[in-house]
C-alpha cells in the first residue's frame, strides 16, 4: 500500500489524494465507495490515508486510488 494524504474532498463523493512523494497535480483521484474502515463523510483534508492503485476503468492511461485506509503505515491520525 501507497500512503499520501487527501488533497480535496467533493460533496458529489470523490476526492484526490496527493501520494507522497508525488510532483504536483498527480494527484489521485478516489470514489466514496473506495474508503475502507471508516466513511467518506469522516474523511479530511489533509489527513493521511494509506491506498492501493488501479487503473481508471474509464481512461487506462490513468490511475486511481481504490481500498483507501485512515492513516499511513507510519502516521498517527
Amino acid at each position: 500500500m501507497a500512503n499520501g494524504t487527501i488533497a480535496s474532498l467533493r460533496d458529489r463523493g470523490f476526492g484526490f489524494i496527493m501520494p507522497e512523494g508525488a510532483a504536483a497535480n498527480n494527484d489521485l483521484f478516489f470514489h466514496s465507495t473506495a474508503v475502507m474502515d471508516s466513511t467518506f463523510d469522516q474523511l479530511q483534508v489533509g489527513q493521511r490515508v494509506s491506498f492501493d492503485e488501479e487503473p481508471d476503468p474509464r481512461d487506462a492511461s490513468r490511475r486511481r486510488a481504490v481500498n483507501v485506509r485512515v492513516g499511513g503505515d507510519d502516521a498517527s491520525v
